[in-house]
C-alpha cells in the first residue's frame, strides 16, 4: 500500500521541512511545499490559513492546533491587530526569529532580512521554565524531538534558530538571506516612506519596500543610529567555548551534564584541575545536545604560561586576536578541561565543525557588556513616523553564566510586539516609547523567581509576565528626546554619570558641615576642643573622644589622662576599624603629626557618612543604623579570627598567646561593658607607624593617593598591588591570607600550608573559621603609665580539650544537621547540593526554606500530567535515560519502594534529577552573579582612584586657584570617597553571601565523606580510619558552627534594621 506522503507531494515536502537540519534545506523545501499548494511564499497570516486548509494531512494537524491556540488568545484579534502595519525586522537570530513570529501572528505584513545564509551556531542556551512552555506551544516537539529531554533544560543555538524559522514561514514571514542592513533610507518627499539601505543590490521589491516599524536583532556589534550604548565594563574576564561531536553512543549519553561549578564556592576542584593539567580556570559548564558544549573562563596568566596565549598586550583586542591566539595550544587547552570535567568518560574527544570547517573552539572576552541606554525610537520626516525597537544582544549583551540571554531576549522581543500592537491601536508616539521604557527598566530584573509562575497563562500583554507592573513608571515627557522630528533641536539625555564638574547636592557634607557635625559630636568630653580639621586632632582625644561617641563602652573618658597621643590615636583608629567598620586612610603618626589634613578630612569623611543621622544622645549607637558597614565590620572580624586560627599551627599569635576565636559584629551593652582580656597586649603604635608613609604602597613602594588606599593588616597598599603572590588574583576581603614566612599575601587557594600534626595537617586554604558567638576579643584598651589597668578581671583558664567519642546514632544525626538529641525539635534542613541529597528531600517534603516546595503528591500529579500532555509521537525521539550514580539510584530506589511513588509516579527519576539540576544552576548562577558583580565593583573603584587622583593633585599643589574652586574640589573629593565607601561595603555584602556558598559546599562534602566512614563495619576499621572519621567529624561541627554564626550576624542585622526603621542610608 502506498504511504500518504507518496500520493501527494505536498506532505513529502511538509515532511522535508518538519525533517531538514538545514538552513538552505528548510527554505527549498517549504518553497516546495508552496509551490505543490499554488501559494507563495511570504503572504502574511492569510498564507498560513490557506496552507492548513489545502494540507489535511495527520502529521500537520497536532501543529495546527498548538498555532491555532497560540493565534486564538484575545489579544491578537484573530491576526486583526496590526493589520496594514509594515515592519522589517534585521537579523534571523532567536530573538530576531521570535519577534517576527510574534509580529506575523498580530497580523503584520513582515519582512526579515540576515545577512548570514545558514545556521551554523552550535553553542547551547540554557532556558528558563517560560521558554520551555513557549516553544512546546509554537511546536518545538514537532521539529525538533529532543527538545528538552536531558536533565537540564537547554538548546543549541542553531537547532532554536531552525524551529523557529520554520514557524516564521509557516506564519508568512517573507525572508531575505544574504542580505545585510546598512541604514535607514530617509523618505525624500512628502508621501513617501521609509526604506531600509542594502547589501548587496537586494531585488526590487525588497529595495522598494517601504515599512513603518523596524526591529533591530543584529547583535551587539550593530545598533541603528540614534541609540546610544553604555559599556558595563568588569575587569578581564577570557571565556572559551568549545564544541565536540556528540556521536550519541551509549557511553555519552551515560556521562552526566555539569550545570556549572565555580571556584567561588568549589575550590578543591579547581585544584584539583590546576595539579592534574595545569590549568586554572574560574568556571566551567557542560551541556550535552547536537554538540558535547563546554564553556569557562580561563585565567590570563595560565593561558600565557599554556602557550594559548602567544604574548601579553594590555589591549584586549589584541590580546585575543587570532594572530596572538595559537589555535593548536587553545585546542589542547579546551579538550584538556573537558576531558578532566567529565572524568574521561566522552573517550577521544573530536571537535565539532564551525561555519569555516575549522575545530569549534574559541575564546572570547566579556570583560565588558553593552547595554541600550533605550528600547525604541521614533523618526520622523515628511509627515512620515517610524518605530525603531531593539531586541536581543543590540538592546542587553548577556553575561554568559547567568543563562538569561534567551529568556531575557524572548521577553525583549514580546515587549517590542506589544509596543508594535500599541502603535498600531494610533496610541501617540510619546506614550508608546513611555510605555515601552517603562518596561525596558524590569527586563534586567527578571528571573523565574521573579516573574509569574503560571507560565502557561504568559502572552503578549505584559501584565500575563511580571507581576507588580506599572506602565508609567516612564512617564512621557522623560522620553520626548526618544522622538526625533525633522528640525528639532535634539534633547540632551541625562547621563548615569555624574558630572564631575557638579557635585550631588546634599549627598556629601561640605568641610564646614563636616567640622560641625565633629563638633556636635566630641562636645562635652574634658580636653577635646576641635575647631579645624588637622592640629585639633593631633593629641588623638577627638578621635577617642568621637568613637567612644559611638561606642560609649568601650573606654572611659577618665582613663585617657596620660596618655600619649601617639598612642591614644593608635587605640582609637584600631577601634574605629574593629568595632566601627571605619578603615583607616593615614596612620596615627601622620595624624598626630598634621602632616595629611586631606587624608584626616577624608577618614573623617566615612564616619560622618556612616553616622550623620544618628540622633545626638548617649547611648551606644546601634549596629544596624543607617549606613553602618555592618558587612564591613564583620569580614574585619573574620579575616582577623582567620589569621589566629592559621597562627595556632604555630602555637601563638601575633601577641605571643593561643589564639580565641573572635567576637562576632554585635554592639557592647552599655549596662554591662566588654571585660578586656589581660592576656591581650596593647598593639604596639608601631603597628600604624611601620607603614607611617602611607603616601607610599608596601609593596611597590609607589606613591599612594587618598583614593588609592586599601588598609591591610596596618599597612597601606594600592588595589592593584593587593593580589595574590602566585595567581594575582585579585584578593578580596576575608578571602586571603598572610604567609609568616615570607610576608607575602595569598588568596585561600594558594596561602602555603605549614605541615601540622592531627587537625591541622588538613586544613586545607578553604578551612575558614566564622566569628562565634560565644567568645569575646576587645583590642586592649591603650595602657596607662604608672597605673594599674582598671576594671580587668581574671579570665579563667579553659580546660583542656578532650576527644569526644560519638556513637553512631550521634553521628548520624550530626551528618544530618540534627545537632541536638531532642526528637522534637526540627533540623535545618541541608544545602541542596547533591541528587541523593535532593531526592530524599523531595520526597520527605523538607525543601522548605531553600527555595524549592514541598513535593505533595498533588505536585507529583501535576507533574505527571504535564508529561502526559505532551507524550513523544512515533515521530518524536523517546527521552534520553538520564543515568544516575550507584548510591543515588539506591536512595531513590529504597524511596520510591517505600512510599509507593514508584507506581503512582513513573516519572519521578527524571523529575527528581531535573530539580536536582535546576538547584544546582540556580547556586551557580548565583555564584557568577556575585563574581561579575565584584569584577564591576574593581572596574568602578579603578574609575574613582583615576578621578581622586586627578583632584587630590589639584587640591596638594600650590597653585593660585581660588579659595571658591579649592573648595569645590574638595566637595568634589568627598562625594568621591563616599562613592568608594558606599562600593566596598556592596563588595563585603557579595563577600558574607560568597562565605555562605562557600560553607554549603564545605558542608555537603564533609557529609559526605563522613558517611563513606559511617557505612564502613565497626570491626572493619582501622585506627587510621577512626582518627580520620573524628577529624571529619570535628570539621563538620566547626562548619555547622560557622553557619550558626554567620545565620545569627545575618539575623541580628536584620532585627536591628527593623528596628531602626526607613532612613536614609549614609
Amino acid at each position: 500500500m502506498a504511504s500518504p506522503t507518496s500520493i501527494n507531494p505536498a506532505h513529502a515536502h511538509f515532511e522535508s521541512v518538519l525533517q531538514a537540519q538545514l538552513c538552505q534545506d528548510v527554505l527549498s523545501s517549504f518553497q516546495g511545499l508552496c509551490r505543490a499548494l499554488g501559494l507563495e511564499p511570504g503572504g502574511g497570516l492569510p498564507q498560513y490559513h490557506k496552507i492548513k486548509a489545502q494540507l489535511n494531512y495527520w502529521s500537520a494537524k497536532s501543529l495546527w492546533a498548538k498555532l491555532d491556540k497560540r493565534a486564538s488568545q484575545p489579544v491578537y484579534q484573530q491576526g486583526r491587530a496590526c493589520t496594514g502595519t509594515k515592519c522589517l525586522v534585521v537579523g534571523a537570530g532567536p530573538c530576531g526569529l521570535r519577534a517576527a513570529v510574534e509580529l506575523a501572528m498580530l497580523g503584520a505584513r513582515v519582512v526579515l532580512v540576515e545577512k548570514r545564509t545558514k545556521f551554523s551556531r552550535h553553542n547551547v542556551l540554557h532556558l528558563w521554565p517560560f521558554t520551555i512552555h513557549d516553544l512546546r506551544a509554537l511546536g518545538a516537539k514537532k521539529f525538533y524531538g529532543r527538545f528538552c529531554t536531558g536533565s537540564l533544560d537547554h538548546i543549541s543555538i542553531r537547532q532554536l534558530q531552525l524551529l523557529l524559522l520554520k514557524v516564521a514561514l509557516l506564519l508568512g514571514v517573507e525572508i531575505h538571506w544574504g542580505v545585510t542592513f546598512t541604514g535607514l533610507q530617509p523618505p525624500p518627499r512628502k508621501g513617501s516612506g521609509w526604506r531600509a539601505q542594502l547589501q548587496p543590490s537586494p531585488p526590487a521589491q525588497l529595495a522598494n519596500y517601504e515599512f513603518d516599524v523596524l526591529i533591530s536583532a543584529a547583535g551587539g556589534k550593530f545598533v541603528p543610529e540614534g541609540f546610544t550604548v553604555r559599556e558595563m565594563r568588569g575587569k578581564l574576564a577570557i571565556g572559551i567555548t568549545a564544541n565536540f561531536v556528540n556521536g550519541r553512543t551509549v557511553e555519552e549519553t551515560q556521562v552526566p551534564e555539569i550545570s556549572g561549578v565555580a571556584r567561588i564556592y568549589n575550590q578543591s576542584f579547581f585544584q584539583s584541575l590546576l595539579k592534574a593539567t595545569g590549568i586554572d580556570l574560574e568556571n566551567i559548564v557542560y551541556y550535552k545536545d547536537d554538540t558535547h558544549y563546554f564553556v569557562m573562563t580561563a585565567k590570563k596568566q595560565c593561558l600565557l604560561r599554556l602557550g594559548v596565549l602567544r604574548q601579553d598586550w594590555p589591549e584586549t583586542d589584541r590580546l585575543l586576536g587570532s594572530a596572538n591566539v595559537a589555535p593548536e595550544a587553545l585546542q589542547r587547552f579546551a579538550r584538556a578541561a573537558a576531558d578532566f570535567a567529565t572524568h574521561g568518560k566522552l573517550g577521544k574527544l573530536e571537535f565539532a565543525q564551525d561555519a569555516h570547517g575549522r575545530p569549534d573552539v574559541s575564546a572570547f572576552d566579556f570583560t565588558s557588556m553593552m547595554r541600550a541606554e533605550s528600547s525604541a525610537r521614533v523618526q520622523e520626516k515628511h509627515g512620515a513616523r517610524l518605530l525603531l525597537g531593539l531586541v536581543g544582544d543590540c538592546l542587553v549583551e548577556p553575561f554568559w553564566p547567568l543563562g538569561t540571554g534567551v529568556a531575557r531576549g524572548f521577553l525583549a522581543a514580546f515587549d517590542a510586539a506589544w509596543m508594535v500592537k500599541r502603535w498600531a491601536e494610533g496610541a501617540g508616539p510619546l506614550e508608546v516609547l513611555a510605555e515601552r521604557e517603562s518596561l525596558y527598566q524590569l527586563l534586567s530584573q527578571t528571573s523565574p523567581e521573579n516573574m509569574h509562575r503560571n507560565v502557561a497563562q504568559y502572552g503578549l500583554d505584559p501584565a500575563s509576565r511580571y507581576p507588580n507592573l506599572n506602565l508609567r513608571a516612564v512617564t512621557p515627557s522623560q522620553v520626548r528626546d526618544l522622538y526625533d522630528v525633522e528640525a528639532k533641536e535634539p534633547v540632551q539625555r541625562m547621563s548615569d554619570k555624574t558630572d564631575s564638574r557638579k557635585p550631588a547636592t546634599g549627598s556629601v557634607a561640605t568641610q564646614e558641615e563636616l567640622l560641625h557635625w565633629c563638633q556636635e559630636q566630641t562636645a562635652g568630653y574634658p580636653g577635646v576642643h576641635v575647631t579645624d580639621l588637622s592640629s585639633s586632632w593631633a593629641d588623638g582625644l577627638a578621635l577617642c573622644a568621637l568613637v567612644h561617641r559611638l561606642r560609649p563602652g568601650l573606654l572611659e573618658p577618665s582613663e585617657l589622662q596620660g596618655v600619649g597621643a601617639l598612642e591614644a590615636t593608635s587605640w582609637a583608629l584600631k577601634m574605629a576599624e574593629h568595632e566601627l567598620g571605619i578603615t583607616p586612610v593615614l596612620s596615627a603618626q601622620a595624624m598626630v603629626a598634621g602632616n595629611d589634613p586631606l587624608g584626616l578630612i577624608a577618614y573623617l569623611s566615612h564616619f560622618h557618612s556612616a553616622f550623620k543621622s544618628t540622633p545626638h544622645n548617649p547611648g551606644p549607637v546601634s549596629q544596624g543604623s543607617p549606613g553602618t558597614a555592618s558587612a564591613v565590620l564583620f569580614l574585619g572580624k573574620l579575616q582577623r579570627t582567620l589569621q589566629r586560627t592559621r597562627a595556632q599551627g604555630n602555637g601563638e599569635d601575633a601577641g605571643g598567646k593561643k589564639p580565641r576565636v573572635e567576637v562576632e559584629a554585635e554592639t557592647p551593652s552599655t549596662e554591662e561593658p566588654p571585660v578586656p582580656e589581660p592576656d591581650v597586649p596593647v598593639t604596639p603604635p608601631s603597628q600604624y607607624q611601620e607603614a607611617s608613609a602611607e603616601d607610599l604602597c608596601a609593596l611597590c613602594g609607589e606613591h599612594l593617593y587618598i583614593l588609592e588606599r586599601l588598609c591591610a593588616n596596618g599597612r597601606f597598599f594600592h588595589r592593584s598591588c593587593f593580589r595574590c603572590h602566585i595567581c594575582e588574583a585579585t584578593l578580596w576581603p576575608s578571602g586571603y591570607g598572610q604567609h609568616p614566612g615570607d610576608g607575602h599575601f595569598y588568596c585561600l587557594q594558594h596561602l602555603p600550608q605549614p605541615g601540622h600534626k592531627e587537625d591541622s595537617s588538613d586544613r586545607g586554604p578553604e578551612s575558614q573559621d566564622l566569628p562565634t558567638h560565644s567568645e569575646n576579643n576587645m583590642p586592649s584598651r591603650p595602657s596607662i603609665p604608672g597605673a594599674p589597668q582598671e576594671g580587668t578581671t581574671p579570665v579563667p583558664s579553659q580546660p583542656t580539650r578532650q576527644l569526644i567519642r560519638l556513637s553512631s546514632p550521634e553521628r548520624q544525626r550530626l551528618s544530618s544537621l540534627h545537632l541536638t538529641p531532642d526528637p522534637e525539635m526540627e533540623a535545618p534542613p541541608k544545602p541542596p547540593r547533591s541528587c541523593s541529597v535532593l531526592a530524599r528531600q523531595a520526597l520527605e517534603g523538607s525543601f522548605v526554606g531553600w527555595g524549592m516546595p514541598v513535593q505533595s503528591p498533588q505536585v507529583l500529579v501535576a507533574v505527571e500530567k504535564e508529561e502526559e500532555e505532551s507524550p513523544c509521537s512515533s515521530d518524536e525521539e523517546a527521552e534520553e535515560d538520564v543515568p544516575l550514580d550507584s548510591d543515588t539510584e539506591q536512595v531513590l530506589w529504597s524511596l520510591a519502594k517505600n512510599s509507593g511513588t514508584m507506581n503512582s509516579y513513573p516519572t519521578w527519576r527524571r523529575t527528581l534529577l531535573r530539580r536536582a539540576k535546576e538547584e544546582e544552576m540556580k547556586r551557580f548562577c548565583k555564584a557568577q552573579a556575585i563574581q561579575r558583580r565584584q569584577n564591576e565593583i574593581e572596574a568602578a573603584l579603578r574609575e574613582l582612584e583615576a578621578k581622586g587622583t586627578e583632584l587630590e593633585l589639584a587640591l596638594r599643589s600650590r597653585s593660585s586657584s581660588p579659595e571658591q574652586q579649592k573648595a569645590l574640589w574638595l566637595e568634589q573629593l568627598l562625594q568621591l570617597v563616599q562613592k568608594k565607601n558606599s562600593l566596598v561595603a556592596e563588595e563585603a555584602e557579595l563577600m558574607i553571601t560568597v562565605q555562605e556558598l562557600n560553607l554549603e559546599e564545605k558542608q555537603w562534602q564533609l557529609d559526605q565523606e563522613l558517611r563513606t566512614y559511617m557505612n564502613q563495619e565497626e570491626t572493619l576499621k582501622t585506627a587510621a580510619d577512626r582518627q580520620a572519621e573524628d577529624q571529619v567529624l570535628r570539621k563538620l561541627v566547626d562548619v555547622v558552627n560557622q553557619r550558626d554564626a554567620l545565620i545569627r550576624f545575618q539575623e541580628e542585622r536584620r532585627l536591628s534594621e527593623l528596628a531602626s526603621g526607613p532612613g536614609p542610608q549614609g
